[in-house]
């Protein structure tokens, strides 16, 4: 589903059956609030009949109108008082149900609203943690969540909010046309005469309408952009006084997307106006021609005042239907942007009958895998090549950008190689059920991942149904027992968004104790004594040599005290192996070129 081009009657049908395609569990409610829609077309074929009936029969002295005559008993006539005291009773009866009518239709809309958007939410939000990580590292946070904040949004407003009224105000315009037509034929097509003019306006006002909601989307998730990049590194934003600037910064952005707001209020002002002047002249050209059929006796001032209050809800769908079909353009462009997301194919796929894996031995064997990242020409990985058998600890060192994490985010199938193939237990990665290859793995990043929730919940993250004694052992194993019980409220304190209201080293010592309770065979840590000064460091190192102890473990590190932890050392350099050394205290050695 592309998100450009000119809109067509053609491609918002595809769209909208594809909406209700994907609305189908919701179904029966949808159908609800059109029956309840229905239901609004007679109660206003009987607003009207109250005026009526007290000019005509309260003033005058001519019977019931038709509509009601079947509902009363044959040779029913009405005085003038009771005539009057009819039409005040029937004037509130309407109301009433009018009011119930629109009572149950907003519960109902917001109930089917508020269900659809929650599904749509989760089904993207769940294709975006399906899509590889270079998507993201393209499109940026700020795109996926506008996608869920708002574009997911408008599933709520096209299906229970706009599309279903503009269907029960077409049944309603059908109503008022057949009554008005029974009343006078010739002031109904004289009202009528209307309806292609305003079926012009909106085709022409359908395009330029969704082309401004698009630029709109566009220009809003630039702002929230800024907004979500400037919270993430506030700390340096601060750091550099740059407050002003990023307050600036966010200014401009948003001032875009203000004036393009402005431009589509406008185009959508100049679409109403029209709207509303055409059916002014409508309403007017009926009421001059129907003042002269009164005149010249051919209808009663009652039958004028029936049909000028039937003329104007005639106008009122007229006028929903146009309305809604303009705004409508607005949360297609939302609808388009979100279907483009649910369209993505994931880089990493899994196989249609992937190879299930409860516990690998942890022998790993890359061959000749190279790797680039999306269109670069350069390469990440070249042609790399080595052997690991179970249990073994490699140390990965080179300098910055050599391709240290790109080998392990190969190795977890984050992405795939674009040459070559890794091995887990003689076996393609490919191969393997996505989420029991990812179970083989536990890692510590050298920036800890914590989330907002309580120490336990932040350790349990890697086996949620851990009991209290196992959480506390994994703890203790991890060096983090002793400062955790110091705290107010101990295993039960909350971290704080990412983990920030713990130091460094202990976010490094509680994702250590959730990978001692993933009980992994394999175990990558990047970087894990990196911002930590020597006393932690020391506690970390002490607690990553017991959790290294019987799995094959990837250390990526600068630190001369990490790699004495490690059975092997590779250097890489710009992404190839160029040295090689089988343990410690040996030299390194080069690697020989790798044959094709």
């Amino acid at each position: 589903m592309t998100t450009t081009g000119k809109p067509s009657p053609n491609r918002d049908l595809a769209l909208y059956l594809r909406l209700f395609r994907w609305a189908r569990p919701c179904w029966p409610h949808l159908v609800g609030l059109f029956l309840l829609s229905l239901l609004a077309t007679p109660l206003a074929l009987l607003v009207p009949l109250p005026l009526k009936i007290a000019l005509d029969s309260g003033l005058g002295s001519r019977p019931l109108p038709h509509l009601l005559r079947p509902f009363v008993p044959p040779g029913f006539s009405l005085s003038p008082s009771s005539a009057l005291l009819f039409a005040v009773g029937l004037l509130i009866a309407v109301t009433i149900l009018t009011q119930i009518q629109t009572l149950a239709l907003g519960l109902l809309k917001t109930y089917t609203g508020e269900k659809l958007l929650l599904e749509f939410r989760s089904g993207l939000f769940g294709q975006m943690q399906r899509l590889s990580l270079f998507y993201h590292d393209v499109k940026g946070i700020a795109e996926s969540l506008y996608n869920v904040q708002y574009d997911a949004a408008a599933v709520q407003t096209v299906l229970a909010e706009r599309f279903i009224p503009l269907i029960g105000s077409a049944f309603t315009l059908l109503g008022m046309l057949y009554v008005t037509m029974k009343i006078d034929w010739q002031l109904a097509l004289v009202a009528l005469v209307i309806s292609p003019i305003l079926f012009l306006i909106s085709k022409f006002y359908r395009r330029r309408l969704r082309g401004g909601a698009r630029e709109v989307k566009k220009l809003e998730k630039f702002a929230l952009g800024v907004v979500q990049e400037v919270l993430g590194a506030l700390r340096v934003v601060k750091a550099f006084g740059k407050e002003e600037h990023e307050r600036h910064r966010f200014v401009r952005r948003s001032f875009e997307g203000m004036r393009a707001r402005l431009k589509l209020a406008l185009a959508e002002g100049k679409y109403n106006f029209l709207v509303g002047l055409t059916s002014a002249i409508g309403t007017a050209t009926v009421l001059f021609v129907g003042f002269r059929q009164v005149q010249s006796g051919i209808i009663t001032l009652g039958d004028l005042m029936l049909m000028m209050g039937y003329v104007t809800q005639l106008y009122d769908p007229l006028k929903t239907m146009g309305k809604n079909s303009a705004a409508l353009q607005s949360y297609l462009a939302h609808i388009e942007r979100a279907f483009a997301l649910l369209d993505e194919l994931p880089e990493v796929e899994e196989k249609t009958d992937p190879r299930s894996l409860v516990r690998a031995t942890g022998k790993i064997a890359f061959q000749n895998v190279s790797f680039s990242y999306g269109q670069s020409n350069r390469p990440a990985l070249s042609q790399v090549s080595f052997q690991l058998d179970p249990g073994m600890r490699v140390g990965i060192v080179g300098p910055t950008g050599a391709g240290k994490t790109t080998l392990v985010n190969l190795l977890t199938r984050f992405y795939d190689p674009t040459e070559g193939q890794i091995l887990l237990d003689d076996v393609d990665l490919r191969e393997y059920k996505l989420v029991d290859l990812r179970s083989q793995f536990a890692i510590v990043l050298q920036d800890p991942v914590l989330f907002s929730t309580s120490i336990a919940e932040n350790i349990a993250y890697a086996r949620p149904n851990a009991s209290e004694a196992e959480i506390v052992a994994a703890a203790k194993a991890a060096n983090a027992h002793d400062f955790v019980i110091r705290l107010p409220q101990g295993y039960a304190t909350m971290v704080g968004e990412r983990g920030l209201c713990l130091s460094g080293g202990e976010r490094q010592r509680i994702s250590l104790a959730r990978a001692f309770l993933k009980d992994a065979s394999v175990l990558i840590l990047d970087e894990p004594t990196s911002a930590v000064d020597v006393r932690t460091e020391a506690f970390i190192l002490e607690a990553t040599e017991r959790l290294a102890r019987g799995r094959t473990t990837f250390v990526i590190t600068h630190r001369l005290s990490a790699l004495k932890l490690c059975d092997v050392v590779v250097r890489i350099e710009d992404g190839r192996l160029v040295a090689f050394e089988p343990s410690a205290g040996t030299e390194m050695v080069p690697v020989m070129e790798n044959k094709q």
